[in-house]
């Protein structure tokens, strides 16, 4: 992939070699985390469609949070201080999506209707889909609002 995208624009990239919106935003900040696409590609690839296609909270602010945790998360148990201050740094990218998009849920941002029909298999990745699909737009906007908020701890 091309070093010179930003990490927005590989975050779309990925998305548009066919990687789930969670592989997307996470995949982009792999090389920063310290893990290989393929490792972050597993890790993330049941938080697409908003929950493995439960269509419920948007896979691209799963990725993101997923990325944050990853860079700036805690491990040990009981230190609340970082814990508060992730969560902050969390719930700042996911008010500043919902700002824009109105909601962190898959099913409203594509459109879909509450009882609409379940299924594991996945929508097959066709010219048409990229074209239909609003994924990209809020992969890239995740993507940006993570970066935003890293580059605030320089």
């Amino acid at each position: 992939m091309n070093a010179a995208l930003t990490r927005p624009e590989k975050a779309v990239a990925l998305f548009q070699q066919g990687y789930n919106c969670a592989q997307a935003v996470f995949g982009a900040f792999a090389d920063e985390i310290g893990i290989s696409l393929d490792t972050a590609a597993r890790m993330a690839s049941a938080l697409g469609g908003g929950l493995c296609r439960m269509r419920e909270t948007c896979g691209a602010v799963s990725g993101g949070m997923l990325a944050l945790g990853s860079l700036e998360g805690y491990s040990v148990p009981g230190n609340d201080e970082i814990k508060m201050a992730l969560y902050a740094r969390g719930q700042r990218v996911m008010k500043a999506f919902q700002d824009i998009y109105g909601t962190l849920c898959c099913r409203e941002l594509l459109g879909l209707l509450e009882n609409a029909p379940l299924s594991p298999i996945p929508t097959p990745r066709t010219p048409e889909f990229y074209q239909q699909r609003p994924c990209a737009r809020f992969i890239y906007e995740m993507a940006r609002l993570v970066e935003e908020e890293l580059n605030r701890r320089q």
